[in-house]
Parts: structure tokens; sequence; C-alpha cells
């Protein structure tokens, strides 16, 4: 059988979502879900509605963009390839957030509410708030609201701690920054200048691995504080560890962001320590819940 078969329409639409940062923000909900003591059936709900919704995100970026990114010959665009249309990619787009929403319905009130404008965020960002010095704004409301997604789900009044909140959006700053650091000259070539452009690539990104520090130092922050004494040994430990490996990694990247190499690198770090704050917030357990 010949190995050169045009890929299936869901491979390409897949293809199309940003499937590496969807599974993220989709595992993050999931594991937070899962740490506040939430039934199996509820924290796969939370999982399939925030996969819908990043989904959605996803493929409506990969729609709007799709002019700029024929032009820049985006090879990693199946859209710019012609591999599919651009009206299959919206329609997909449109689809998936609809599902998202009705999904969100079932989490209750304040989750629904949360996760709504959660979505709405980022399709505000693709629609054109990229092109600002706002860009980073909608990845700092989506981050902070992910934890209020994930403990409210149910509808039992739950409400996340204050620096779960503020680790979920001083890391959508890392996120943002350092995802388009590479494209920092596809961007300027096609009009786009957000708020990583204006500060350039050596202060983009410096700040992106200055926040993830300070995501770090959040989470350890909220293991020792509380009259209770703090979260348990073995989660202090970890908080510490993992705060000791996310500067690390921040190291790294800082001194490829001097060094004026914005390779997808610097992306895969951010990740990196993307999985590390999410096994310390498994571990928090019941301190996420204020």
């Amino acid at each position: 059988m010949s190995d050169t078969r045009r890929p299936s329409t869901v491979r390409l639409l897949f293809a199309s979502s940003h499937p590496g940062p969807t599974v993220t923000v989709t595992v993050l909900a999931a594991v937070i879900a899962a740490a506040v003591g939430h039934p199996w059936w509820l924290v796969v709900l939370v999982a399939v509605a925030v996969v819908a919704g990043q989904l959605s995100i996803g493929l409506a970026n990969d729609w709007i963009d799709a002019d700029r990114d024929r032009a820049v010959g985006r090879s990693d665009k199946p859209v710019a390839r012609g591999l599919i249309a651009v009206g299959t990619v919206r329609t997909a787009a449109f689809a998936t957030a609809g599902v998202a929403v009705l999904l969100s319905i079932a989490l209750g009130p304040v989750a629904a509410v949360a996760h709504v404008v959660l979505v709405a965020a980022g399709w505000a960002y693709d629609a054109g708030l990229k092109r600002t010095a706002w860009s980073v704004v909608p990845f700092v409301v989506a981050f902070g609201l992910l934890p209020v997604v994930s403990v409210a789900a149910g509808g039992a009044g739950a409400w996340p701690a204050w620096w779960a909140i503020a680790t979920g959006a001083v890391f959508g700053v890392a996120i943002h920054c350092t995802n388009v650091l590479p494209d920092l000259l596809d961007d300027e070539a096609t009009g786009v200048r957000g708020f990583p452009h204006r500060l350039g690539l050596r202060g983009a990104g410096t700040l992106a691995f200055g926040s993830l520090v300070v995501a770090a130092a959040l989470v350890l922050g909220g293991q020792l504080a509380g009259g209770d004494g703090g979260g348990s040994a073995a989660a202090v430990v970890l908080a510490v560890v993992g705060a000791f490996v996310v500067v690390v990694l921040a190291v790294v990247g800082i001194r490829l962001v001097v060094a004026g190499r914005p390779t997808r690198a610097l992306f895969r770090l951010v990740i990196a320590s993307s999985l590390v704050l999410v096994v310390e917030l498994g571990v928090a357990g019941a301190r996420l819940v204020a």
C-alpha cells in the first residue's frame, strides 16, 4: 500500500488545532479537578469541555490566519499547504466552540461562565487582539480562569485559592511570549505586532521565563501558607524541587534568548516547566481550594 496517501480530514483538523497547547491545557484542567477531589465523571467532564474549547481556539487561529500562514510558507499548517479547505476548519472551529458551551453548562454556573469567558478570550486573541499591545490579556484571563473552571465544577460553591489563580495568570504570560518568539519575523512581515513583538526577542524571552519562576514561587508559597502550617512535608519538598527545576529550565531558556535563537526549543522548555507545575498542583490537592 502506498505511503503517500492523503491524511484523513480528522488528522488534518487535529494538526490545525495546535495540539501541543491543547493537550497541555486539558491535562492541567483535569489534574486540578482530580486534585481537589471531584468524582471521576466530573473530572472527565471538565477535561472534555476544556479540550473542546481549546480545539475551537486552535482551529479558529488557523482558519483566521490562513492567508498569513500561506504568505510566509508555514509548512506546519495544513491550511497553508492546501491540504484542507479553510471552510472545513472554520466549520470545525464553530462546531467545537458550540460543544464547549454545551458541556460547560453541565459544569455548573460558576464553572460554566468561567469557561465560556476563557474560550471567548482565546477567540478574541485569534480575531484581532494578537495584533495589538493587549495581546497578552487573553492569555492572562484564560489561564487565570482555568483553576476556577476545574475547582468550581459541580456547582458546590468551591473557589480556587488566590495563588492558584495567580499561578495560572502569570503562566499565561510565559505561554504567550514564548509561543510567538519563533515567529517574530514572519509576524512582522504580515502586520502582527502584539505585546511580545513590542518587547523584542530578549525582552519577551526574559519576561516569559521570569514568569515561569514567579509561577513556581507562587505554587511553593501556596504549599507553605496557611494556618495549618502548610501542606504535607512531601508536597512541600516536591514544590521546592519543582521550583528548582523550573529555575534551571528558565536559565536555559534565557541563555537561548540572549544568544538570539528564538527556536521552538523555547516553547518546549515552557511545556516542560508546565508539566512540573502540573505535578505540583496535583500534589497540592485540597490546598487548591480557598
